[in-house]
Protein backbone atom coordinates (compact mmCIF):
# COMPACT_ATOMS: atom_id res chain seq x y z
CA UNK A 1 0.00 0.00 0.00
CA UNK A 2 1.35 3.63 -0.99
CA UNK A 3 1.75 6.03 1.58
CA UNK A 4 0.03 9.41 1.22
CA UNK A 5 1.02 12.34 1.52
CA UNK A 6 -0.15 16.21 0.58
CA UNK A 7 2.06 17.80 -2.29
CA UNK A 8 1.47 21.14 -2.69
CA UNK A 9 3.19 23.51 -5.04
CA UNK A 10 1.64 27.00 -7.47
CA UNK A 11 0.37 25.77 -10.58
CA UNK A 12 3.64 26.00 -13.16
CA UNK A 13 3.60 28.22 -15.73
CA UNK A 14 7.53 26.91 -17.46
CA UNK A 15 8.33 23.96 -18.71
CA UNK A 16 11.14 23.58 -16.22
CA UNK A 17 8.54 23.61 -12.97
CA UNK A 18 6.27 21.33 -14.92
CA UNK A 19 9.25 18.96 -15.51
CA UNK A 20 10.32 19.36 -11.58
CA UNK A 21 6.73 18.25 -10.58
CA UNK A 22 7.23 15.76 -12.92
CA UNK A 23 10.74 14.46 -11.41
CA UNK A 24 9.64 14.84 -7.64
CA UNK A 25 6.32 12.68 -8.57
CA UNK A 26 8.58 9.98 -9.82
CA UNK A 27 10.78 9.73 -6.83
CA UNK A 28 8.21 9.66 -4.31
CA UNK A 29 6.76 6.92 -6.32
CA UNK A 30 9.52 4.99 -6.72
CA UNK A 31 9.79 4.83 -2.86
CA UNK A 32 6.18 3.83 -2.39
CA UNK A 33 4.61 7.23 -1.70
CA UNK A 34 1.93 8.83 -3.47
CA UNK A 35 1.78 12.65 -4.16
CA UNK A 36 -1.85 13.71 -3.48
CA UNK A 37 -2.67 17.19 -4.94
CA UNK A 38 -5.53 18.94 -5.25
CA UNK A 39 -6.97 19.12 -8.57
CA UNK A 40 -4.47 16.99 -10.09
CA UNK A 41 -4.93 13.47 -8.74
CA UNK A 42 -7.64 14.61 -6.25
CA UNK A 43 -11.08 16.74 -6.49
CA UNK A 44 -13.28 18.00 -4.40
CA UNK A 45 -16.93 19.57 -4.63
CA UNK A 46 -16.51 21.61 -1.44
CA UNK A 47 -14.65 24.77 -0.81
CA UNK A 48 -11.05 24.73 -1.17
CA UNK A 49 -9.85 24.99 2.22
CA UNK A 50 -12.65 22.14 3.23
CA UNK A 51 -11.20 20.43 0.75
CA UNK A 52 -7.73 20.69 1.58
CA UNK A 53 -7.93 20.00 5.18
CA UNK A 54 -9.89 16.59 4.39
CA UNK A 55 -7.16 15.85 1.63
CA UNK A 56 -4.59 16.67 4.81
CA UNK A 57 -6.35 14.15 6.98
CA UNK A 58 -5.73 11.68 4.72
CA UNK A 59 -1.76 12.00 4.17
CA UNK A 60 0.95 11.65 6.21
CA UNK A 61 3.58 14.50 5.28
CA UNK A 62 3.29 17.40 3.24
CA UNK A 63 5.51 18.60 0.70
CA UNK A 64 5.50 22.17 -0.69
CA UNK A 65 7.03 23.61 -3.73
CA UNK A 66 7.73 27.35 -3.69
CA UNK A 67 7.46 28.10 -7.25
CA UNK A 68 8.07 31.54 -9.12
CA UNK A 69 4.73 33.54 -9.88
CA UNK A 70 4.26 36.77 -9.56
CA UNK A 71 7.58 38.86 -10.43
CA UNK A 72 8.07 42.48 -9.23
CA UNK A 73 10.79 44.44 -10.96
CA UNK A 74 10.68 47.02 -8.62
CA UNK A 75 8.56 47.28 -5.11
CA UNK A 76 8.30 48.46 -1.74
CA UNK A 77 7.84 46.87 1.59
CA UNK A 78 6.11 48.92 4.29
CA UNK A 79 6.44 52.52 2.22
CA UNK A 80 5.58 55.81 3.93
CA UNK A 81 5.80 54.16 7.79
CA UNK A 82 4.85 56.15 10.49
CA UNK A 83 5.99 53.57 13.35
CA UNK A 84 9.28 53.27 12.91
CA UNK A 85 8.99 50.46 10.55
CA UNK A 86 11.79 50.04 7.78
CA UNK A 87 11.14 50.08 4.45
CA UNK A 88 12.47 47.27 2.20
CA UNK A 89 12.61 47.67 -1.54
CA UNK A 90 11.92 44.96 -3.77
CA UNK A 91 13.84 44.73 -6.76
CA UNK A 92 13.72 41.80 -9.04
CA UNK A 93 11.92 39.19 -7.12
CA UNK A 94 9.27 36.77 -6.64
CA UNK A 95 6.30 35.72 -4.86
CA UNK A 96 4.67 32.47 -4.72
CA UNK A 97 0.94 31.07 -4.28
CA UNK A 98 -0.81 31.96 -1.19
CA UNK A 99 -1.04 28.25 -0.97
CA UNK A 100 2.17 28.02 -0.32
CA UNK A 101 1.45 29.72 2.97
CA UNK A 102 -1.65 28.24 3.87
CA UNK A 103 -1.73 24.49 3.32
CA UNK A 104 1.94 24.35 5.28
CA UNK A 105 0.47 26.04 8.26
CA UNK A 106 -2.56 23.76 8.09
CA UNK A 107 -0.06 20.60 7.98
CA UNK A 108 1.75 22.29 11.12
CA UNK A 109 -1.27 22.51 13.22
CA UNK A 110 -2.01 18.81 12.79
CA UNK A 111 1.54 17.59 13.41
CA UNK A 112 2.39 16.57 10.11
CA UNK A 113 6.05 16.26 8.65
CA UNK A 114 6.52 19.38 6.18
CA UNK A 115 9.31 20.39 3.28
CA UNK A 116 8.80 22.98 1.64
CA UNK A 117 11.60 23.64 -1.42
CA UNK A 118 11.45 27.41 -2.20
CA UNK A 119 12.36 28.01 -5.94
CA UNK A 120 15.53 30.28 -5.92
CA UNK A 121 14.34 34.20 -5.87
CA UNK A 122 11.09 33.58 -4.01
CA UNK A 123 11.26 36.29 -1.16
CA UNK A 124 11.13 34.33 2.06
CA UNK A 125 8.41 35.98 3.61
CA UNK A 126 5.49 34.15 5.99
CA UNK A 127 6.05 30.04 6.06
CA UNK A 128 8.52 30.21 3.56
CA UNK A 129 10.85 32.55 6.26
CA UNK A 130 13.50 30.44 8.12
CA UNK A 131 12.78 28.98 11.42
CA UNK A 132 9.06 29.70 10.94
CA UNK A 133 8.01 26.24 11.19
CA UNK A 134 11.17 24.74 12.84
CA UNK A 135 12.39 22.78 9.61
CA UNK A 136 15.01 23.72 6.81
CA UNK A 137 13.81 25.64 3.83
CA UNK A 138 16.37 24.28 0.85
CA UNK A 139 16.10 26.61 -2.45
CA UNK A 140 16.59 25.14 -6.07
CA UNK A 141 17.66 26.68 -9.05
CA UNK A 142 15.75 25.77 -12.38
CA UNK A 143 18.05 27.53 -14.69
CA UNK A 144 19.31 23.70 -15.74
CA UNK A 145 17.51 20.89 -15.58
CA UNK A 146 14.67 20.12 -13.37
CA UNK A 147 16.41 16.83 -11.84
CA UNK A 148 19.98 18.57 -11.20
CA UNK A 149 18.59 19.48 -8.34
CA UNK A 150 17.10 16.07 -7.28
CA UNK A 151 21.05 14.48 -7.82
CA UNK A 152 22.39 16.81 -4.95
CA UNK A 153 23.29 15.74 -1.53
CA UNK A 154 21.57 18.19 0.39
CA UNK A 155 18.16 16.89 -1.64
CA UNK A 156 18.92 13.13 -0.84
CA UNK A 157 19.39 13.77 2.62
CA UNK A 158 16.41 16.16 3.48
CA UNK A 159 14.48 13.88 1.20
CA UNK A 160 15.81 10.87 3.41
CA UNK A 161 14.91 12.71 6.75
CA UNK A 162 11.32 14.01 5.91
CA UNK A 163 10.60 10.40 4.22
CA UNK A 164 11.53 8.63 7.81
CA UNK A 165 9.26 11.00 9.36
CA UNK A 166 6.28 10.52 6.77
CA UNK A 167 6.91 6.45 7.83
CA UNK A 168 7.06 7.53 11.24
CA UNK A 169 3.30 9.22 11.35
CA UNK A 170 2.09 6.53 9.43
CA UNK A 171 3.42 3.70 12.11
CA UNK A 172 1.93 5.81 14.84
CA UNK A 173 -1.39 5.75 13.42
CA UNK A 174 -1.82 2.47 14.29
CA UNK A 175 -1.14 2.95 18.01
CA UNK A 176 -3.97 4.00 20.20
CA UNK A 177 -3.61 8.12 21.49
CA UNK A 178 -1.96 8.45 24.86
CA UNK A 179 -2.88 10.33 27.59
CA UNK A 180 0.62 12.30 28.42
Amino acid sequence: MKISVFMSYSKPFMKNQELFVDEITKYLQSRNIAPRTLGVTDYDMDEPLTAIRRLMFESNGLLTIAFRRSYFEKGVFKPNSDIGEKKLDIINQWTTSPFCHIEPAMAFQIGLPILILREKGVIDDGVLEKGVIGTYLPEFDLSSQANNYLETREWQQIIGKWEGLVRRVVENKGYPPKLY
